[in-house]
């Protein structure tokens, strides 16, 4: 009789043992992911791979994100259409791509002669600027988060130097974004490329110059095997890219899950701006090294004022056809002065000084 009850006892054990380990199985999620980078993209790859890797960490294997790149999904600038329709759950991409879908979700990636990465960030988090992004993307049952930032992107890679505005009169280039409008008010014809094609379209001479990110992405990409002039920036002080979460998906997490979603976003984000600079101060060493070829660029003064003008002139025109536009307009300039106030007295002053010693 008491071996019977031991034996009894040890059964249930067991067959608790296996109904906790079935309820846990039972229990995970896994969210697919399309990331608009190819397999293994540096940088703005092992930002999705940061984020997945901290999810499944911090809920205990709970909750896991499976990362579909653009050769699983073949459609790099269709995440937007793709986790809008619940192909997938969330994607990882740049929101300016959108503009021609939703003008306004090109504002939260970066502005010409914006903010720099740190304003931007506290613009987001303390400024307004989710509430404005969440407003944007509402409609569409999405939720955007920032995703990682680049920092300062440089000015493109050209052929030929620019010497005069008229150097960029019908010349084709990539260039996304709002700095892509700005581009064709001073006669450049802009058009945006998926970045697996790039070199080949710069090679091909199917464009004339090309932006893409800094040094470090750059370099990986060969333009400086074909293009010996590379410009400082303007267009992007700021590259936020983003996360875009389906809501109803979003919804459906346990708040938990959410919150440990919400914390590893802003860390793989933050992770990416500080790994983007180290990278880029490593292949721009590399660069001056081995390429000897390139010369860095500033555009002439008569090119940047009239860029500086014909971007004040679209902003204008924006927020004068778009209620929604002119509020997110206006908040980032707002913020903007007030920020920009205390960095000239604070990082610009240090920089400054530090120029003047040897």
């Amino acid at each position: 009789m008491k071996i019977r009850s031991v034996f009894s006892a040890a059964i249930l054990a067991v067959a608790a043992t296996f109904a906790s380990t079935q309820a846990l199985a039972q229990d995970t999620i896994t969210l697919r992911l399309a990331e608009t980078w190819g397999p293994n993209f540096p940088i703005f790859g092992e930002t999705t791979k940061n984020f997945a890797k901290s999810v499944e960490a911090m809920s205990n294997g709970r909750l896991k994100i499976r990362i579909d790149s653009a050769n699983k999904h073949k459609a790099p600038l269709g995440v937007f259409d793709m986790v809008k329709a619940g192909q997938y759950d969330m994607g990882h991409s740049a929101s300016y791509y959108w503009k021609g879908k939703v003008p306004e979700t090109l504002f939260f990636t970066s502005m010409p002669f914006g903010m720099d990465a740190i304003e931007q960030y506290a613009w987001f988090y303390h400024g307004g600027g989710m509430e404005l992004m969440q407003e944007v993307y509402e409609p569409h049952n999405l939720l955007s988060f920032p995703g990682g930032n680049t920092g300062v992107q440089m000015g493109g890679w050209f052929r030929k130097e620019i010497k005069s505005l008229d150097d960029l009169k019908g010349l084709k280039m990539r260039i996304p974004g709002f700095a892509g409008e700005v581009f064709a008010e001073v006669g450049v014809n802009p058009t945006n490329i998926a970045p697996g094609e790039l070199y080949t379209a710069l090679e091909r001479n199917t464009i004339d110059a090309v932006e893409w990110v800094g040094p470090a992405l750059d370099l990986r990409l060969g333009f400086q095997q074909i293009a010996d002039y590379y410009y400082t920036g303007w267009h992007e002080p700021a590259t936020e890219l983003q996360f875009l979460i389906n809501k109803d998906v979003w919804n459906k997490l346990p708040a938990d899950l959410q919150e440990i979603m919400r914390v590893a976003m802003r860390t793989s984000s933050y992770n990416m701006l500080v790994l983007s600079q180290h990278e880029n101060a490593k292949a721009w060493a590399t660069i001056k090294k081995d390429y000897p070829n390139v010369q860095i660029k500033q555009f002439p003064k008569d090119v940047f004022q009239a860029m500086y003008n014909a971007n004040k002139k679209l902003l204008k025109e924006t927020a004068a056809s778009n209620e929604q536009a002119a509020r997110i307009i206006k908040s980032q300039e707002d913020y903007l002065a007030q920020s920009r106030a205390y960095t000239d007295i604070s990082l610009r002053a240090y920089l400054n000084t530090m120029a003047t010693v040897e």
